[in-house]
């Protein structure tokens, strides 16, 4: 599917028929998402460039990120996104030539979605390509943030359930485990993004005027990237506390062990001293001797398990 954006008077109107891209005068955004073969070759011949493959927006060669062919500047990113299947990244490549720019994706995003309702909302906004390009990337960093303040607010909560159940469970550790490989994905979009649009703004055909704005989009990164540390910090410090209740668990389970093995040793040794077959032995002829040696067992027992009490190890 391809979607052409262009300004006719104040407003901002949407094409989708590719044909018609010939006759529009002033297209600022032309999206192309997951789109035919027919359509990839007719934007291309119209616009007089060239998309590049998927296989080449996927390189993560800094030549391959970004570079500059002519007055055009190509670009490529991993955007972040949430499917059934959790958190995935996903290629999209931007091309700017002139006032127009060309996105090149597969499949749906919200970002881009969520890019257009800001664009009925307020029009006057988008006045070149430039506009539009620089409204997606802001919107994928407000979304990213918005993925690692629900992250922070997880950790808080696993926090909160460690300290109140002071018991580790498995699927805590899972949640863990989880919450540490969606940071890392975020930041490592983060950097991608970072390395794209500082070669952007080193680019002497990104205007003068928007230079600014990419900065400041530039230090929001450098937050998110901060942010990310400190949700590892927060995470490693949360699986470091998980380990030592799991070695708190262990401790008490060997230690009940200890316990119970050096109660029984007193009677196992009376047991086995009254169980000797000599015809010596003490109290053999004893009619009692069964039920004395009984107690004097069970009594050894109750002496070891007060010792232990006393001296406060149980």
């Amino acid at each position: 599917m391809v979607r052409i954006y262009y300004k006719e008077g104040r407003l901002i109107k949407r094409e989708t028929d590719v044909r018609e891209l010939g006759k529009l005068e002033n297209p600022l955004w032309i999206d192309l998402q997951s789109p035919s073969q027919e359509e990839e070759e007719w934007v291309e011949t119209k616009c007089d460039i060239d998309f590049q493959t998927p296989q080449e927006i996927v390189e993560i060669e800094s030549s391959a990120r970004f570079f500059e062919q002519h007055d055009t500047i190509n670009a490529n990113s991993n955007f972040l996104q949430i499917n059934s299947n959790g958190y995935q990244t996903y290629p999209v490549s931007f091309i700017l030539r002139g006032s127009v720019l060309f996105t090149y994706r597969r499949g749906d995003s919200k970002t881009f979605a969520d890019t257009v309702k800001k664009m009925k909302v307020s029009p006057d906004t988008f006045q070149t390509g430039v506009d539009f390009m620089l409204m997606l990337l802001e919107t994928r960093i407000e979304a990213d943030a918005d993925s690692l303040e629900a992250i922070s607010r997880d950790i808080s909560s696993i926090s909160k359930d460690l300290i109140r159940e002071q018991k580790a469970r498995q699927e805590v550790l899972i949640r863990i485990s989880s919450l540490q490989e969606i940071t890392m994905m975020l930041r490592e979009t983060s950097i991608d993004k970072q390395r794209v649009l500082s070669g952007i703004l080193r680019s002497q055909y990104f205007p003068e005027d928007r230079k600014e704005h990419l900065r400041i989009i530039l230090k929001d990164i450098s937050s998110l990237l901060e942010y990310t540390t400190f949700n590892f910090e927060r995470l490693e410090y949360l699986q470091n506390t998980f380990m030592g209740l799991i070695n708190l668990e262990q401790s008490q389970v060997i230690k009940i062990f200890t316990v119970v093995t050096i109660i029984f040793m007193p009677p196992t040794l009376i047991a086995g001293i009254f169980g000797m077959n000599f015809v010596s032995l003490p109290t053999s002829g004893w009619s009692w001797g069964f039920w004395a040696s009984l107690l004097l067992m069970v009594l050894s027992s109750f002496v070891v398990l007060w010792f232990f009490r006393k001296k406060k190890w149980i």
